[in-house]
Parts: structure tokens; sequence; C-alpha cells
């Protein structure tokens, strides 16, 4: 990716991902690193009671690898501030695929560096159906600089 600076970004653009199936091993190694066993996700004979029927992925595992789907293009002129308005809002299984389509929906200069602009990338997780699996807004600062020339 070419450098953008906080004026070259326009409302509505979008990028979306590539794929990625989620499997068991994601589920065991995703427990591991965040303590996170809950039988919801590891224990299949319990899952089978819930109103799923079977075992649904971690939520923050589905936000990192949506997150990490989009860190294929990298703008040295912008950072991550944060994340906000995030909602898991389906299920994710084993077997399924997800990739992530980031939408421009805001801009705003910033109050305390007037070096920098706010950018916000709507994020959307979805699975091979089509489906909504999880939004967030995902907050860059970015660097005033020259607008690229078109």
């Amino acid at each position: 990716m070419a450098t953008q600076y906080f004026d070259d970004y326009v409302i509505g653009a979008e990028r979306k991902t590539h794929g990625r199936t989620i499997t068991e091993t994601d589920f065991v190694v995703h427990a591991g690193h965040s303590g996170d066993f809950f039988p919801h996700h590891m224990d299949e004979e319990f899952a089978k009671t819930t109103p799923f029927g079977r075992r649904i992925a971690h939520g923050t595992m589905v936000f990192t690898i949506g997150v990490g789907l989009t860190a294929s293009e990298i703008n040295p002129a912008a950072f991550t501030y944060g994340y906000d308005r995030m909602r898991f809002v389906k299920p994710v299984f084993i077997g399924d695929t997800i990739h992530t389509l980031l939408t421009i929906a805001e801009k705003s200069g910033d109050p305390k560096r007037p070096n920098v602009g706010r950018v916000v990338e709507r994020g959307q997780v979805l699975n091979q159906k089509g489906e909504t699996v999880l939004v967030f807004d995902h907050i860059l600062m970015v660097e005033r600089g020259i607008p690229a020339v078109v």
C-alpha cells in the first residue's frame, strides 16, 4: 500500500480481505492463549445442549482473526488508536470461512494533535454465507501530509 495521509481517505471507500477457514486448532490455540476453556467452545457434548447445538468460536478469536486478515496492507502514516462498538452478531463454527470488509465511515480532526486526524474504519466480519458475524469500529490516527497525486 502506498502511504495514505488523512486527506487521502474517502468516506465510503471499501476494502475486502481474503477468507480464512476456522479450524479445531484455532479453538484449542485460542483457548490456550486466552485461558477461556468455557464448555461453549471446548465441550462438544455440553454444546449440544445449547441453542446452537454445537461448539461456537470464541468471540475474541473471531475478532482477532478478523482484524488480522486486514493487516495485509500497512500504511506507514497511520496507527491504531483503538476499537469501539464491537458486537458479536452471529456465532462462528468450526468449518466456517470468514473474511472482513472495511468501510471508511468517518473522518475528523484530533483535538489534541493538529498534525493527525482520526479515521474510523467500520469493520464487518462475514461468514461464507455473507452473514455478518461481528461488527466493530477501528479508529486510526493518520498523519496529515501532502495528499497523494491521483
